[in-house]
């Protein structure tokens, strides 16, 4: 198969969307990810998977540390930002959680030590252990299919 059937196959998987961040010589950086998941409990433990040419893998590597912001159905101009969808000058907002920068009012921010990294094709998956999260109520921006988007309204039966 070419690699647009695969990408568009892999597009039918609807997910969040994240920011991932993480700071260098007191430098907040970050970067749109829809590539998370939840690992395991115990240790509580996370997945991220960052493309090799991305500016952020140095990053991650430098620190030993990210976090990841799941971003809420009002944050689809962050995700652009950070995705570089969006050229004008503007200023992310952060708060602090743990020493560390994360995105302000996501749903979730999780911060995390890297536990561990693996080299997989043209990216590279990092395991993290969670040290702290803050959760905030809303509802999840979503990308299905190369759009953005929001969940429905569960259905009451």
């Amino acid at each position: 198969m070419d690699d647009r059937t695969f990408r568009d196959a892999m597009g039918k998987f609807a997910t969040g969307v994240t920011v991932i961040t993480t700071d260098i010589d007191g430098e907040p950086h970050g970067m749109t990810a829809n590539a998370f998941m939840s690992v395991s409990l115990n240790p509580k433990l996370v997945l991220i998977s960052i493309k090799e040419n991305a500016k952020m893998l140095d990053k991650i590597n430098r620190s030993g540390k990210f976090a990841v912001n799941i971003l809420s159905e009002d944050q689809q101009e962050v995700s652009m930002l950070f995705a570089g969808q969006i050229k004008e000058k503007r200023e992310p907002e952060f708060d602090r959680l743990n020493e560390m920068s994360v995105v302000k009012d996501a749903l979730a921010n999780i911060t995390c030590n890297v536990y561990g990294k693996q080299v997989a094709g043209d990216h590279t998956l990092f395991l993290g252990e969670v040290e702290d999260i803050v959760l905030r109520e809303g509802n999840p921006l979503t990308f299905f299919a190369g759009k953005y988007g929001q969940l429905a309204a569960p259905q009451l039966t």
